[in-house]
């Protein structure tokens, strides 16, 4: 399946081998990483910055914005940032595979720090509402007119509907980011979709992140037109099982193409599953139509961005 205007993916790590929050990521390496991405039918993503000491997390983004500049491929595939943390959730589960040591609560010098060194290019700052006091980052972000998504988060329903009144309109790979065991009726999850109405949500459509079982019942609760499908891909993505490196540390991708880090199973490390391939499993195993795929694959996301 091919989009018209090609598919959109706006959270990617990295691909083809190739990490984009690797410190010493080369203009030959994200070249080539963006060629893979084009032949692939992608024709835009936002390139994912996670969580790390602020110092470390600007050094990458000025990297990225850096190679941006000096390479027309990379300006043509490369259409924005997603800066993922360092705002989050620090609970175990919620804190996901981001390392628990950098994430802090979110404070409008180091969100400045982090859009001066990304320079014009961040368009979605995911960040825990519970975090964010008074939710005065989330409306900077959006006077910025940077989207604010929530993700390795546990806001109340108070909370959450605060965040969103103060600019909050996306939510990150809903059903992930949080513990395998929750309250079984109030819970993130179930917070999320509830304010649908007012909320876009992002969901990982591989199968591993979101069994397709439970994907068939979110997407038969939730108005498509707020769904988007992405595909947290890591450098692993579009290569298959092997041993990779992610931000610094070991990633082992299964035969199953499951994702861990330092040998911890207990959380997934992005996805190695490219977002044509979620297309052709959101057809095979949802019986999903070309109009419902491309709405989740190539309009929804463009729209939540303004592109």
């Amino acid at each position: 399946m091919q989009c018209n205007d090609g598919f959109f993916d706006i959270q990617v790590n990295g691909y083809a081998g190739v990490d984009f929050n690797n410190e010493n990521l080369t203009a030959e390496d994200l070249h080539s990483a963006c060629q893979a991405i084009r032949d692939s039918g992608v024709d835009g993503i936002l390139a994912t910055i996670i969580t790390d000491q602020i110092d470390v997390m600007s050094s990458r983004l000025a990297r990225l914005k850096e190679l941006h500049e000096a390479d027309s491929l990379v300006r043509e595939v490369v259409r924005g940032i997603h800066i993922e943390g360092p705002f989050i959730n620090r609970e175990q589960g919620y804190v996901g595979a981001h390392p628990i040591e950098a994430v802090c609560p979110a404070n409008l010098d180091s969100t400045k720090r982090l859009l001066e060194a990304a320079g014009g290019l961040t368009r979605i700052v995911t960040l825990a509402p519970e975090n964010d006091q008074d939710m005065q980052v989330t409306r900077f972000l959006t006077d910025a007119k940077v989207t604010v998504s929530a993700g390795h988060c546990n806001p109340s329903l108070d909370v959450l509907r605060a965040a969103i009144d103060a600019g909050l309109t996306l939510f990150t790979h809903t059903g992930n980011g949080c513990p395998a065991v929750m309250n079984r009726h109030d819970n993130i999850i179930q917070r999320a979709m509830s304010l649908s109405d007012r909320l876009t949500l992002c969901w990982i459509a591989d199968g591993i992140h979101v069994p397709f079982l439970a994907l068939k019942n979110y997407f038969r609760s939730v108005d498509l037109q707020r769904c988007i499908v992405v595909s947290d891909a890591i450098s692993a993505a579009g290569l298959g099982p092997g041993r990779y490196e992610f931000c610094g540390r070991e990633l082992l991708v299964d035969e199953n193409l499951v994702t861990c880090m330092d040998g911890d199973t207990s959380h997934l490390a992005g996805s190695a599953t490219p977002l044509p391939q979620m297309a052709v499993k959101l057809r095979e195993q949802l019986g999903l139509t070309e109009k419902q795929i491309k709405m989740l694959c190539c309009d929804n996301p463009r729209q939540a961005v303004g592109m």
